[in-house]
């Protein structure tokens, strides 16, 4: 029995979420491909994966029954993707979970229902399996479902128990579905076997025990449901279809790659070459669609770096398939079509998504032919050496000076047999490697704020959390509901506490609070927690307060705002009700920075056109610097504007409003969202007048003049496609200029000149700096020439070629060419000039071949590149001109003598 209708893959998702929401789950958007709070994770690989803190109790779940449809990316076995139909980078998972509500009992008919008569596939061709000890489902399938024994199979732990060491596990029920002898009947093919004909499509979780970590179980008071199913895997079974690259919207995708290979074939006898690229371009572009599409940008770290890979991967192998020019925005255009409808950010980003795979590719396209040609010449001395295995050393210089990925360079010698030294080539990344991860360190702020172990936020009770109430007032009194303390030198780790004294350092958390933390950019506002007084710090003090230095503030695990700092004096208790008071200076500074941004980002999509997107930002009270999406250094003239536009709407004095509404109303009134950034159903929108509209949940001024004044300090690259802007507002551009003016009075007074005549001096000792430069030119070309003296005389006839070979002394390379070409001149037609100029030990070489001696088979670059490595150098060049360099200047006669013999073999 077919099923009712081979639905697509758009579909499928939209009846799975549906379905699942009449059973009471609360529908939720995919999560971001980037994990939120959670670093032991680079990329999001599950349904589950970004629900954790839910799972673990860290976090309290918005509701106890939710679905998803997630966007996954695993790249564990990368170099798998293509060579079968089985394997994939991207991937949707749909799931629907239970915090502690519904179980078994519900679970496994709600999955038996939605495949049978929502879906309409047949009944007699699932099969479910259980885990062996698990009778409680298997009696549900049994009993309650009417499943047939002979039908339901129980399988042990490695196939049907999920556990990751110690903490929550549990067995999972699984669903089969036989898709008939055409997909395979051989030994394999039966339930629980490897081969295709049986695939598993349904899989549950019950998270029902906990493991302590020595195989000892026992019950979990709270027990979850976590299942899985990928749509992609449905869509195979619903459509009848041999693999993910064939259903509808990947078979779309496919079928454009073969096109614009010029309209080969696909799985036909002879193509199982091709078909490997075709899928590895399938897949890819749909990997790097949905990455970019959550803010993930092409880099040599981090998943910015399995970014790079699997673009880079894709350009290869379209290579391979013979297709010319740019063509990966062609199969992200595809991707946009056949899957905004699911994800309408895709059709919202779709210049930006376009613009950083065409910069990204069109950074490859310069190195890639060259990097090829490299690649081809050590592939040829391996086998010249009969070697297999390539240097570390040569993997790194194709990854640092071609920009070819380790996983790429071993893919392409793999195909010819070859292996890589990834030893060799890791320690050669070594130093990349270590100052990666101090970048990730400086960019963790928790690790610098909240001592080593930031999680003893995550110790404290989950219902615990803060609410932001300092929009509008930078005081206010609350209560004290949590606090940790950490460590010092005497402790072994931080720990939560009801109490800090004098001198400790620690964490306090209120339940209100006018301290904004650090987010979205904008760091946490820093002050006092008062307890004892409602005066100013100074009166408390003097009253015997306690009083708590503010020093960051950061949002923390479970909703909580913490206020980290230490007690300057006093004691703190659990339950005290305390005054907290933002230090007003810095928060207005602050404000006037992050205010400043929203101009400048607007002003930059007016001068630079609607594809510049928010890539980072940051804010304190100093200055103000932003990341955006734009593919070249921008102009004096572009600065200037964009500043001039800024300091024009300062001026203007526009209201800046701020209005709560739904995300859709918000996105319909214009306002820009930013990436990577969790809304919920309300948002913040922020106005300043009619020029600038965005979501911010951040902290403003009331009036653009508040912001005084604003002066670009720099623009920068700071990745492929991305610039950075640093600016200063307000009082901090006075103190710019300042700085500016007391600089100019010291450089003049060194020049004995005054600020308005500065330039002239400028000029006049440039002018002499000139002067005496070509008459130093002048000096060094004549000492050259006598050193070098007559030595015309000394030519010697080579089968009819004039050949003059000279040692000389502390010579330069640029005068070293010039003799040379004087030389060429005095010998006339027919000559080759080899000049070595001893310098300190080293040696520099030059070698020239006028155009008669290289028509008779003369080439300096080869002369050139066999005497250099007598001398320990390496070098060379075109036939007419080379050089190189040395390090054994006591060989120098004996590279002459090689030279000649050079020479003399290549003159026919």
């Amino acid at each position: 029995m077919a099923p009712k209708k081979k639905y697509g893959v758009n579909e499928l998702r939209e009846m799975f979420l549906s379905f699942f929401e009449s059973k009471g789950c609360l529908r939720l958007n995919s999560f971001s491909l980037v994990p939120h709070n959670d670093n032991s994770l680079l990329i999001i690989n599950s349904g589950m994966a970004p629900m954790k803190p839910w799972f673990t109790g860290q976090e309290i779940p918005p509701r106890r029954r939710v679905t998803t449809c997630q966007k996954c990316i695993r790249t564990g076995d990368l170099e798998n993707v293509g060579k079968t139909a089985r394997h994939g980078t991207y991937f949707e998972m749909l799931g629907n979970f239970s915090f502690g509500d519904y179980f078994k009992k519900e679970a496994i008919p709600w999955a038996w229902e939605f495949l049978t008569e929502v879906v309409g596939l047949d009944a007699d061709r699932l099969y479910p399996s259980v885990y062996e000890k698990d009778d409680e489902s298997y009696n549900i399938w049994l009993n309650d479902m009417h499943i047939p024994a002979e039908r339901i199979y129980k399988f042990g732990k490695e196939d049907n128990f999920w556990e990751h060491g110690s903490g929550p596990c549990g067995p999972c029920t699984e669903i089969y579905y036989d898709r008939g002898p055409e997909f395979g009947n051989g030994p394999e093919d039966v339930m629980g076997g490897e081969g295709d004909r049986f695939m598993e499509v349904w899989n549950v979780v019950f998270s029902q025990f906990n493991n302590d970590g020595h195989g000892n179980y026992t019950d979990l008071v709270q027990k979850n449901i976590d299942t899985g199913m990928g749509l992609e895997r449905l869509a195979v079974a619903v459509q009848g279809v041999g693999s993910l690259f064939d259903v509808d919207t990947v078979k779309s995708l496919r079928d454009l790659v073969c096109t614009l290979a010029g309209g080969i074939a696909y799985e036909q006898p002879d193509t199982h070459d091709t078909d490997v690229s075709v899928r590895i371009c399938t897949d890819h572009a749909r990997a790097m669609t949905f990455m970019i599409s959550d803010g993930i940008m092409p880099s040599n770290n981090g998943r910015g770096y399995v970014l790079r890979r699997i673009i880079r991967r894709a350009v290869r192998h379209g290579r391979k398939l013979g297709i010319k020019g740019s063509f990966l925005t062609k199969l992200a255009e595809n991707v946009i079509e056949g899957s905004k409808d699911g994800y309408p950010e895709l059709e919202e980003k779709r210049d930006f998504i376009l613009n950083v795979i065409q910069a990204e590719e069109d950074k490859f396209e310069k190195t890639y032919e060259q990097g090829m040609d490299i690649l081809q010449s050590m592939e040829d001395e391996l086998e010249a050496a009969g070697r297999k295995e390539l240097s570390g050393e040569n993997a790194f210089k194709l990854y640092d000076t071609y920009g070819f990925p380790i996983d790429n360079t071993k893919e392409i010698l793999e195909e010819k047999g070859y292996t890589v030294d990834e030893a060799g080539f890791n320690a050669a990344m070594k130093k990349q490697k270590e100052t990666a991860r101090e970048d990730r360190k400086k960019s963790g702020k928790s690790s610098t704020y909240m001592g080593a172990a930031a999680t003893i936020y995550e110790e404290m009770d989950p219902a615990i959390n803060s609410e932001f109430i300092g929009y509008d007032k930078t005081q206010a009194d609350s209560r004290i509901v949590a606090m940790a303390a950490f460590a010092g030198e005497e402790e072994d780790s931080d720990s939560v506490v009801e109490a800090l004294a004098d001198g400790q350092s620690g964490a306090i958390i209120t339940a209100e609070t006018p301290f904004y933390g650090t987010m979205g950019g904008q760091v946490g506002d820093i002050g006092t927690i008062v307890l004892g007084s409602d005066d100013n710090e100074a009166a408390a003090l003097g009253k015997g307060a306690a009083v708590f230095q503010v020093t960051a503030t950061e949002h923390v695990a479970g909703n909580k705002i913490a206020h980290i700092g230490k007690v300057v004096k006093g004691m703190f208790k659990l339950g005290d009700t305390v005054t907290l008071k933002v230090d007003e200076k810095e928060r207005m500074a602050t404000c006037r920075n992050h205010s400043a941004t929203h101009l400048l980002q607007k002003a930059l999509r007016e001068v630079l056109g609607t594809h510049v997107e928010q890539a980072g930002s940051y804010q304190d009270a100093d200055r103000t610097r932003f990341d955006f999406s734009h593919f070249q250094a921008m102009t004096p003239e572009e600065l200037k504007k964009v500043e001039d536009l800024v300091n024009e709407k300062i001026q203007a004095g526009l209201p800046v409003k701020t209005e709560i509404m739904s995300l859709d109303d918000a996105k319909k009134s214009g306002a820009m969202a930013l990436f990577g950034e969790k809304y919920g159903d309300k948002v913040r929108v922020v106005r300043m007048g009619d020029f600038s509209t965005e979501l911010c949940g951040g902290t403003h001024v009331s009036n653009t003049l508040q912001i005084g004044q604003f002066k670009i300090l720099s623009e920068s690259g700071v990745a492929a496609g991305v610039r950075r802007i640093e600016a200063l507002t307000g009082d901090n551009v006075r103190k710019y200029y300042e700085k500016l003016e007391a600089q100019l009075r010291d450089a003049a007074s060194l020049l004995k000149a005054t600020p308005d005549t500065l330039a002239d001096h400028i000029r006049k000792l440039q002018d002499e700096l000139k002067a005496s430069r070509s008459e130093n030119e002048s000096l060094k070309a004549k000492e050259a020439q006598n050193a070098l003296g007559d030595v015309t005389g000394n030519a010697k006839d080579i089968n009819g070629v004039k050949f003059v070979a000279s040692a000389l002394k502390d010579v330069d390379p640029d005068e070293l060419r010039n003799l040379g070409d004087s030389l060429k001149t005095k010998l006339g037609d027919g000559s080759v000039i080899l000049l070595l100029a001893d310098n300190g030990g080293k040696v520099n070489l030059m070698c020239m071949a006028d155009d008669t001696a290289v028509g008779k088979g003369a080439h300096a670059g080869n002369i050139i590149r066999s005497a250099a490595k007598i001398l320990g150098g390496g070098g060379g060049g075109r036939p007419n001109m080379a050089q190189a360099g040395g390090k054994d200047a006591t060989r120098i006669n004996d590279a002459i003598a090689d030279a000649e013999n050079v020479l003399k073999a290549q003159i026919r």
